[in-house]
């Protein structure tokens, strides 16, 4: 007996118990590339952790230094991760309190470039008491002052802020005007103009806190120009002014602007009160201050032999 034939060109059947279920070659390829996607961003991100322990011993170029820090920063406020350091914002009465200071206080504010920080000063039994330090998301430009209009630098110098700089309406978020130029700048004519300490992560000679640590400093800053303070003094050094820092910048062109102005930066970690700063033959003048409202006496453009006639 003969088993019947099947028509030409028909498949014979196939059982599913003899066909193993292989995943398609796209689909694998596509897990693939996802598996690389997620473990290519979790090195990204390790790597941006570890940075600032790695960086320094692999890359010496300070500008370079300098330009990654930034990029790593900006992606941070991007992605709405917090920048280290930034002070528990959630908490600025507990915070206060804990350092024996409070709202209304008179301020100080130091600005450090290379280490992207900025200090808040507040008054506290007669002297500045260390309240804060906020990581700065941005600045622009080099180490060094900022020289003319354009060239993108963020200034460094003693500068005043009084109610007249603060704007509430800022394109970002809030801003205070630091007072570029001042009277040493334009001795030396210096030119450009609205430079700020603002919110958000973008800056064209400016510094930017990014909004949620702006709108802390702009609360401190304001109650205490509305509790009588006239005007309130900004430091804004290119890094600490150690003698160490400064020896490692031998032959830097702006060396001797940087050592003038850590006479003044000595006083004020001597005694924790604002120099008192002039300017004479085109020159920063500093003396050490009295009182916290020594920050309040205006920069005057005269050399002691002038002060003492007067």
């Amino acid at each position: 007996m003969t088993a019947p034939s099947r028509p030409t060109g028909t498949p014979p059947k196939s059982s599913n118990l003899l066909q193993p279920n292989l995943p398609r070659p796209g689909r694998r390829r596509g897990r693939g590339l996802i598996m690389f996607a997620v473990s290519l961003l979790i090195m990204l991100v390790l790597a941006m952790l570890t940075a600032p322990a790695w960086r320094p011993i692999l890359i010496r170029d300070d500008a370079t230094l300098i330009s990654l820090e930034r990029n790593e920063r900006y992606l941070k406020a991007a992605w709405g991760i917090p920048l280290p350091g930034t002070p528990d914002l959630a908490n600025l009465n507990e915070r206060l309190s804990s350092k024996g200071v409070t709202l209304g206080a008179p301020v100080l504010v130091r600005i450090f470039k290379r280490e992207f920080e900025l200090e808040m000063w507040l008054a506290r039994e007669g002297r500045f008491e260390h309240f804060a330090t906020y990581p700065i998301c941005r600045w622009s430009g080099a180490l060094g002052p900022k020289l003319v209009q354009g060239d993108r630098q963020a200034p460094e110098g003693f500068y005043q802020v009084d109610a007249g700089a603060l704007n509430p309406n800022s394109r970002w978020f809030r801003s205070f005007n630091l007072g570029y130029p001042n009277i040493f700048d334009r001795a030396h004519n210096r030119t450009g103009s609205l430079i700020m300490v603002h919110g958000g992560c973008g800056s064209v000679g400016c510094f930017a806190m990014t909004n949620p640590q702006i709108a802390e400093i702009w609360q401190l800053v304001t109650t205490a120009l509305s509790a009588g303070q006239q005007r309130f003094q900004v430091q804004v050094f290119p890094f600490r002014m150690s003698e160490a820092r400064l020896a490692g910048y031998a032959g830097h062109p702006a060396l001797p602007f940087w050592q003038s102005l850590k006479t003044g930066y000595d006083l004020f970690e001597a005694g924790h009160l604002p120099p008192r700063v002039s300017v004479c033959r085109g020159g920063y003048r500093f003396e050490a201050g009295r009182a916290v409202d020594d920050g309040d006496i205006p920069m005057l453009d005269r050399c002691p032999a002038d002060a003492a006639k007067s």
